[in-house]
């Protein structure tokens, strides 16, 4: 106990192949800002309905993008020289916004905004049969690290959405964006692009696509990761494709962090 901590030999010693998993039970979805709010009615009311449908048969945490305001803000902070701390603590708040959208259209059937890093309530949520929603920047406060290059915060919506689940023991973050799943390339930009629809983490790490639907990051942090399991990528225009990715259909892309037996 007199050690230091970061000592890596005390590291070593007190490392351990298992720890206990919070919330194995529970779906982690995350909402995207700029492929799904920024759609407007159109994208996000189908899915509120979707939801609201599946809420008794999933334990669920819906976690939501900032889309396009997040840009503006960061350009703003930017201009004005604000650290990379104060940028994340701008784009969590600018999710914030819609998470009170969502939660305003999911009132009705029990949902709950759930303060930044009041993680200790999620459990009293669920249990009592509601569904936070939550913001998916990492909740660093102002301590966000110093990225290698410039200054834009390295810890995206879809890393934060990712250790969110890492942390709390769940199994399963399932995204849902405005496309089929990943690609070799941008479908938006190559007409050739050819969808992945199934690879391990160890397969996509050989052949890593240089345009990512995901945060680059994540992939990075799931090498070290010991209970997310199962990455999935759905499109949210396409309606059941959320309700068939929770019933454990392979719709869109599938990521699993080992080959399935």
């Amino acid at each position: 106990m007199r050690e230091s901590l970061v000592n890596r030999d005390v590291v070593a010693r007190t490392a351990s192949e298992s720890e206990y998993e919070i919330l194995p039970h529970v779906n982690l979805i995350g909402l995207g800002g700029r492929s799904i709010f920024d759609r407007g009615a159109s994208a996000l009311m189908p899915l509120v309905d979707e939801i609201a449908a599946l809420r008794d048969k999933h334990p669920m945490v819906i976690g939501v993008g900032g889309g396009t305001r997040v840009r503006h803000t960061i350009s703003v902070a930017l201009d004005l020289g604000l650290p990379t701390g104060g940028v994340a603590q701008l784009v969590g708040a600018m999710e914030e916004c819609n998470a009170v959208f969502l939660n305003a259209l999911l009132a009705k059937h029990g949902s709950i905004q759930m303060p930044r890093d009041h993680f200790w309530e999620m459990s009293l949520y669920i249990d009592n049969g509601m569904i936070p929603v939550v913001i998916s920047i990492p909740p660093y406060h102002f301590w966000e690290p110093p990225p290698e290059k410039g200054p834009l915060p390295a810890h995206g919506s879809d890393f934060g959405l990712f250790m969110l689940a890492e942390v709390l023991g769940m199994k399963r973050v399932i995204f849902v964006k405005d496309q089929d799943g990943l690609f070799d390339r941008d479908p938006a930009l190559h007409d050739d692009a050819k969808l992945i629809p199934r690879a391990t983490l160890a397969e996509l790490e050989k052949n890593m696509p240089r345009e990512l639907i995901l945060d680059e990051l994540l992939f990075e942090a799931w090498k070290h990761a010991r209970h997310v399991k199962r990455v999935q990528i759905v499109n949210g225009l396409v309606p059941g494709q959320l309700s068939r990715a929770l019933a454990g259909e392979d719709v869109g892309t599938v990521l699993t962090k080992e080959k399935s037996a």
